[in-house]
C-alpha cells in the first residue's frame, strides 16, 4: 500500500521538478511512513510513499522495466499477483524483484489495456510511456483505492489525495457546486467528483490516459446485476461461497507481515475472521470499536465472537468527546463533507492496530452491497410486491422492516404504513429502493444555495454508465446505486482507506473479490434476502456451522455512532468545532445558504438530543464538516506538508536533461 503523485506536460520548469514531487509526496506520507521515491524527466514527474507489505527489500518505487521505457507508481496490492507471474515467465518475462507492483508493469507491458481484467485486486496506479509521451491512470473495480487527477495550465495533476495538489505552483481550492449538491443529496459525490473545481477522480473500474493533449477514458469492467442466474441447488450455492470467499481471504492473507482483521460482531467479519484464523495457521490478532453509550455499543457480541474463533482481540472504546475531539483531523482525511460520524472511531482504531506494529487489516466491506445487507433493499422489495400485499401483510411487513428502531413497531404501523402508501405509487421511479433515504437528505439541500439537483445527477450518470439499469428490478437499481455511492463514495474512502491510511495501515476486502462479488450476483433475491425481510440468509446459512449460533442468526445492526449529539453535549465542546459554526466563518462558504443554515443550528442546539432526527443529524455533520473543509482547502488554512518525509529513505530515478545545480 502506497501513496502516489505526480504531473505531466505541466510545462514547468524540470529544474523544479524535485521539489515539486517532493513536496507533493509530504502531503500523503502518512500512506507510505516507511520510504520515497520519484522518477524526473523533462516532461513528467511520478513518486510514491510507500508502505512496505510485499518484498519489503526490492520493491521500492517508482518501478521501471529493462527499456527504462515505461514507469510505473502503483498503489495498493494485486493479491493474485503470483499466477499472474507464472503465466507472464511462461510468456518470456524475467523479474528483478518479488514484488506485486513489478508483475503489473509486465502486465500491461505484455498485454496493455486487456491486463486489467486479470488483475484481483485494490488498487490505483499510474503508468508513464517515456517514449510515447503518455500517462495512464488505472483504478480497481469498486474503487477501493482513490485517484484523483486535475487539468492545471496545459497538463495534469493526479494524487491519491486531493491534498497534494496544494503545494504545485499556483494551485488553488474552490469548491464544486453540483458535486456539493449531490453530497448534500445522496450523501456522496458522484464516483468520478472530486467535490473541488476542476477535480475528478477515475472512476471504479475504468482508466483514464493523457496523450497529445488528448484525455481518453476507457471501461474495463462495470457490474452486471442481472447476470444469468446460478443454475444450481441452495446446497451448492453456499458450497460455492465458502470456497469462494476462503480463497478469497487465502489471497488476502498474502504479506511480509502481519494480518489482522476487523470484527464487528456481525456475520462479515465473523466469517472473514473465522476464514482467516483457520488459514493463519496461528492465533491472529482482531480489533473492535466499542463505545461507552449502550445505545451504540456491540462489545457484547465481539467478546463472544472472539472467544469462539481464538483469536487476541483489542477494544477501543469510544468515550463521551472522542468523536468531537478527533473530528477535524479524520476529516482532513475524508477531504470532502461527510453525512455521518462514524467514520472517526475506525480512524482512532486504525491508530491503536498501528501501534500494536500491525500494517494490514481484513474488513467485512462489500457484503451488504453482494448479498442484500442493507434495510434499503427491504424496502425496494417491499414497494415492489406492495399490490400483491393485503392490508395486514403491509402492516406486518413494515412493522418487522427495522426491528433496531424502536418507532418501527406494530403499534406504530398504521402512522407508517401511509408513507409507504405514497411512496409505492411512484413504481416506476429509477430510486425507489432510496426514495426514505433521498427525502431525509431534502434538508440538508435546503442548506446551499440552489441546492436541489443531486438526484438528478446520479440519474444522468447511471444512465450514461449503465444504460440497461432501468430495465432491472428496484432491488437491483438499489444495488446499483449503493455501487455508485456510499460504496466508493464513503465505506471504501472516508470510513475505509482514508482511515487506515492515515496511520499507515492497509485495509483488505475479502467480499469485494470480483468472483465471490458476481457469483453473489447472479443468485435468486429469495436466496439472499428471504421474503423481503431476512437478510443475507445465504451467507449466514453457509456459516451456519462454523460460527456461534447467536452471530450466524444475529439480524443486521448497522455499525452506528453519535452523529450531532456528539458536537452540542458539555463533552463535545472543541474550539476547532465552535469556530467552524460561528457565522462569520459560515459567511466564508460562497455556496451555503446562510440565513437558512443559522436558522437550522439555533433549531438544533434547542433540541433535546434524543429528539433530533436522522435528517438533522445528518443535515448538521455535513454542514458541520463543510465549514471545516472549506477554511482548510479553499481558504488555505492548513499546510498539509508533513515534515519527517525528509528523513525517509529515498529512491530517485533522474533523467532530465539538464540538472539542476546543488540546492536548488
Amino acid at each position: 500500500m502506497c501513496g502516489i503523485a505526480g504531473f505531466f506536460a505541466c510545462r514547468t520548469d524540470p529544474a523544479m521538478h524535485e521539489r515539486i514531487i517532493g513536496e507533493m509526496l509530504s502531503t500523503i506520507v502518512h500512506r507510505g511512513p516507511d520510504e520515497i521515491g520519484y522518477y524526473l524527466d523533462d516532461h513528467a514527474a511520478l513518486g510514491c510513499v510507500r508502505l512496505s507489505i510485499i518484498d519489503l527489500a526490492t520493491g521500492s518505487q517508482p518501478m521501471g522495466d529493462a527499456s527504462q521505457r515505461y514507469w510505473i507508481a502503483y498503489n495498493g496490492e494485486v493479491y493474485n499477483y503470483l499466477e499472474l507471474r507464472r503465466e507472464l515467465a511462461d510468456l518470456g518475462c524475467r523479474f528483478r524483484t518479488g514484488s506485486d507492483t513489478e508483475v503489473v508493469l509486465q502486465a500491461w507491458i505484455e498485454w496493455g489495456f486487456a491486463a486489467l481484467a486479470r488483475l484481483n485486486g485494490g488498487y490505483a496506479f499510474c503508468i508513464y510511456d517515456a517514449l510515447e509521451r503518455s500517462v495512464t491512470l488505472v483504478r480497481d473495480r469498486f474503487g477501493k483505492r482513490p485517484l484523483f487527477y486535475a487539468q492545471h495550465h496545459a497538463g495534469w495533476l493526479f494524487a491519491s489525495e486531493m491534498k497534494a495538489f496544494s503545494v504545485f505552483p499556483g494551485w488553488r481550492f474552490a469548491w464544486d457546486a453540483d458535486a456539493l449538491r449531490s453530497v448534500f443529496a445522496c450523501w456522496t459525490p458522484l464516483p468520478d467528483d472530486g467535490c473541488y473545481q476542476g477535480v475528478r477522480q477515475v472512476l471504479p473500474g475504468c482508466c483514464v490516459r493523457f496523450c497529445d493533449g488528448q484525455v481518453t477514458q476507457q471501461r474495463y469492467w462495470r457490474p452486471d446485476l442481472a447476470a444469468a442466474p446460478f443454475p444450481g441447488s441452495r446446497q451448492e450455492a453456499e458450497e460455492t461461497i465458502r470456497r469462494l470467499l476462503a480463497d478469497s481471504v487465502r489471497l488476502r492473507l498474502r504479506s511480509d507481515v502481519e494480518v489482522a482483521t476487523y470484527l464487528s460482531g456481525g456475520i462479515d467479519s465473523a466469517a472473514v475472521t473465522c476464514l482467516a484464523q483457520e488459514q493463519a495457521g496461528r492465533r491472529i490478532h482482531s480489533f473492535s470499536v466499542s463505545f461507552a453509550d449502550p445505545d451504540f455499543d456491540e462489545s457484547a457480541y465481539q467478546r463472544s465472537l472472539s472467544e469462539a474463533l481464538g483469536t487476541s482481540h483489542h477494544v477501543l472504546t469510544i468515550e463521551p468527546g472522542d468523536i468531537a475531539r478527533s473530528f477535524p483531523a479524520a476529516l482532513l482525511q475524508a477531504e470532502i463533507p461527510v453525512f455521518r460520524t462514524a467514520f472517526v472511531p475506525l480512524h482512532l482504531l486504525s491508530a491503536k492496530v498501528r501501534e500494536h506494529g500491525i500494517k494490514v487489516v481484513l474488513t467485512g466491506e462489500g457484503a451488504d452491497e453482494a448479498f442484500l445487507g442493507y434495510d434499503i433493499f427491504k424496502e425496494a422489495w417491499l414497494l415492489q410486491h406492495w399490490a400483491t400485499m393485503n392490508a395486514e401483510q403491509r402492516s406486518d411487513f413494515v412493522a418487522a422492516m427495522y426491528p433496531y428502531l424502536k418507532h418501527f413497531s406494530k403499534a406504530n404501523a398504521r402512522f407508517l404504513v401511509p408513507l409507504y402508501e405514497r411512496q409505492a405509487q411512484q413504481a416506476e421511479h429509477w430510486s425507489l429502493s432510496h426514495a426514505t433515504r433521498f427525502a431525509n437528505s431534502a434538508l440538508a439541500g435546503r442548506l446551499l444555495q440552489a441546492g436541489s439537483g443531486g438526484e438528478a445527477r446520479l440519474q444522468r450518470h447511471l444512465a450514461e454508465q449503465h444504460p440497461a439499469f432501468l430495465d432491472w428490478s428496484s432491488v437491483q437499481r438499489g444495488q446499483l446505486i449503493e455501487l455508485t455511492t456510499l460504496l466508493p463514495g464513503y465505506l471504501l474512502s472516508t470510513q475505509g482507506d482514508r482511515a487506515t491510511l492515515a496511520h499507515g495501515v492497509e485495509n483488505r476486502c475479502p467480499f469485494l473479490d470480483c468472483r465471490l462479488f458476481e457469483f453473489a450476483a447472479s443468485l435468486p433475491v429469495e436466496l439472499r434476502l428471504e421474503h423481503g425481510l431476512r437478510e443475507k440468509q445465504i451467507l449466514k446459512s453457509a456459516f451456519a456451522e462454523r460460527l456461534p449460533p447467536e452471530i450466524a442468526t444475529r439480524p443486521k445492526q448497522p455499525y452506528r455512532a453519535p452523529d450531532a449529539p456528539a458536537f452540542l453535549g458539555q463533552a463535545g465542546h472543541v474550539e476547532e468545532i465552535d469556530a467552524a459554526l460561528r457565522p462569520a466563518e459560515l459567511a466564508t462558504i460562497e455556496l451555503l445558504d446562510l440565513d437558512t443554515s443559522l436558522r437550522f443550528l439555533d433549531m438544533i442546539r434547542r433540541k433535546p438530543p434524543d429528539r433530533i432526527s436522522q435528517a438533522e443529524n445528518q443535515a448538521f455533520v455535513l454542514l458541520l464538516s463543510l465549514s471545516l473543509l472549506n477554511r482548510s482547502f479553499v481558504c488555505q488554512g492548513h499546510d498539509f506538508r508533513q515534515p519527517r518525509w525528509h528523513l525517509l529513505p529515498r529512491t530517485i530515478h533522474d533523467r532530465r536533461s539538464l540538472k539542476p545545480p546543488p540546492g536548488c
